[in-house]
């Protein structure tokens, strides 16, 4: 029995509807960088290879990539968020603004570093990762501007995204204020989470970790494998509507309370970089949970497109052409699959 039903046409209209809606995005901001080049040779110095620096990008990362990806497939991100007053914070709102993405609700820190990762690429290759950041919580008076922001928004939004990258930001006295508010507004919220302690998102509408993710939050080692028993205990001890768990190159999974564990493949032909897969699902999943789908349909509509993403180098948001033209060619349908029943 297939567990993959997403019809084409079906898909297609739920693309297309994903036009104008308004997503609230509040998470850790970031400032990806890229610096690209060549390995001609190892360092005499340590074994270690050397690379010969050609040309360097920036793209806006963590709850921002989210962003990216909602406005490319369509809908109207509203980011709200930290960045420092420094270099860094006004790299991140260029590479904002490059990509057409709204500033206006950026909060500056003047206390806080702006986070910045920087990955250097050899060869289409992944070398290192050099992380620039400054986790500590946010202060209470960055607080009241955030919960203030968020009630000024929330009315004119469709559904609340909380991306959490553990950077400070989301405290629990926020995410449950922020969770409280959104529900008093019957708004839907999607939280992309972090961290051992999930009691922190208590009633979120769908919460969206990675396999080891969950079964840390679970209280599993991270040696064990199954994460139908992980998001059984999360089910159980949360007050949430389910839990997709994104499993890699195996799929994800949807855990829900209203069904059977469901479970869809992996879909990418050529994985090339991950990076940034997980902004992509939280973003297409959320606007599909915006115009109304099921969550079955928009954890499958966002399995095709993480399985886009991943077939990219770096930080890149998928577009709406590119996912309909994925449903249309048909090349990403999995022909059979497993059921978990």
């Amino acid at each position: 029995m297939s567990r993959f039903d997403l019809e084409v046409a079906k898909g297609l209209q739920l693309v297309r509807s994903f036009q104008g809606r308004r997503a609230l995005i509040l998470g850790d901001l970031m400032l990806d960088r890229y610096w690209w080049g060549r390995v001609e040779r190892i360092s005499p110095e340590a074994p270690v290879p050397v690379v010969r620096k050609q040309r360097s990008t920036i793209a806006p990362g963590g709850a921002a990539n989210v962003a990216a990806n909602i406005a490319a497939l369509g809908g109207e991100p509203l980011l709200l968020g930290l960045v420092g007053a420094d270099a860094a914070g006004q790299e991140f709102r260029t590479a904002l603004l490059e990509r057409g993405l709204s500033v206006d609700h950026l909060i500056v820190d003047g206390e806080r570093a702006t986070t910045v990762k920087t990955r250097i690429i050899a060869h289409n290759q992944h070398v290192v990762r050099v992380d620039e950041e400054d986790t500590q919580p946010v202060v209470s008076s960055l607080l009241h501007q955030l919960v203030s922001r968020v009630q000024i928004l929330l009315p004119s939004c469709d559904v609340v995204v909380l991306s959490d990258y553990a950077k400070g930001l989301l405290i629990p006295e926020l995410l449950q204020e922020v969770i409280r508010s959104a529900s008093r507004s019957d708004r839907r919220t999607v939280v992309d989470p972090k961290g051992g302690d999930y009691s922190r998102y208590d009633g979120a509408y769908v919460l969206t970790p990675n396999r080891m993710e969950a079964l840390l939050a679970a209280g599993f080692p991270p040696t064990h494998k199954d994460s139908s028993v992980a998001a059984t205990r999360l089910l159980d001890n949360l007050r949430v509507e389910a839990i997709l768990v994104t499993e890699g190159d195996e799929g994800m999974t949807l855990y829900d309370r209203s069904a059977s564990p469901r479970h869809v493949p992996a879909l990418a032909r050529t994985v090339y970089d991950v990076t940034g897969a997980g902004d992509t699902v939280v973003a297409t999943l959320s606007l599909a949970v915006a115009a109304g789908a099921s969550l079955w349909t928009a954890a499958q509509l966002a399995n095709i497109a993480a399985g886009l993403a991943v077939e990219q180098i770096g930080t890149t948001a998928v577009t709406s052409r590119s996912l309909c033209q994925a449903l249309e060619d048909g090349r990403h349908l999995p022909q059979t699959d497993t059921p978990l029943d």
